[in-house]
């Protein structure tokens, strides 16, 4: 698949080459959907906490007698029948992270990047920097190509000055080609790719393909 790489203005310079491994195949649905869960179940804290009746305040004596006083029988005022008791079967502190197989997430992840060349939501760019890490001069550059939509950019390394700039950005996720996130890409409204970073995805996934 062949692509045009539009400089920072915006202009068509050249055209690069698009894998088809990569960007061409066809869209597994239900690898997206199982590497979004995953990604979501990891991000959960999982610090909900209940008390049960054995660990609320109150008193363990028997309220009345067992007979006798027309009132129904009680053991203890930390029963979950009473207000103020233990709950039953409540939430507690738990892990909720879970592994999912490389290769389906491999899967999702050339199945959304191709999803996203197909309906031409994808955008190859320029390589470019931001040597100051200034959010000005990233908006500035950003114009050319979405209009305040939530956007994806995938960069060809872990660039932390350009991760400073976009990072007051609300609408902007920066991500490192060998760092995606499945939930950011597929919902990303526009991805820009930095023409570096295409290189290095079709040769990332390849090599990822080679070792299975």
């Amino acid at each position: 698949m062949e692509k045009k790489v539009l400089s920072t203005d915006g202009k068509e310079i050249r055209s690069i080459e698009l894998s088809d491994d990569v960007f061409g195949r066809e869209v597994s649905e239900g690898s997206i959907y199982y590497a979004i869960r995953n990604e979501l179940a990891n991000m959960r804290i999982g610090t909900a906490s209940t008390k049960t009746r054995s660990e609320v305040r109150g008193s363990g004596a028997k309220p009345w007698s067992q007979k006798g006083t027309g009132r129904a029988r009680a053991g203890h005022r930390r029963s979950p029948v009473w207000v103020g008791g233990g709950t039953v079967f409540g939430p507690k502190p738990r892990d909720y992270s879970y592994t999912v197989p490389k290769k389906m997430k491999r899967a999702a992840m050339k199945s959304i990047l191709s999803m996203k060349a197909q309906d031409d939501s994808l955008v190859v760019v320029e390589d470019f920097s931001i040597e100051n890490g200034k959010t000005k001069d990233l908006s500035v550059i950003l114009k050319s190509f979405t209009a305040g939509e939530r956007t994806v950019m995938i960069i060809k390394d872990d660039d932390a000055m350009m991760k400073r700039a976009g990072r007051n950005i609300p609408w902007l996720t920066i991500l490192s080609f060998n760092r995606l996130r499945a939930h950011d890409l597929f919902y990303s409204r526009k991805l820009l790719v930095m023409e570096t970073a295409v290189k290095n995805l079709n040769e990332f996934y390849a090599a990822q393909a080679a070792r299975a």
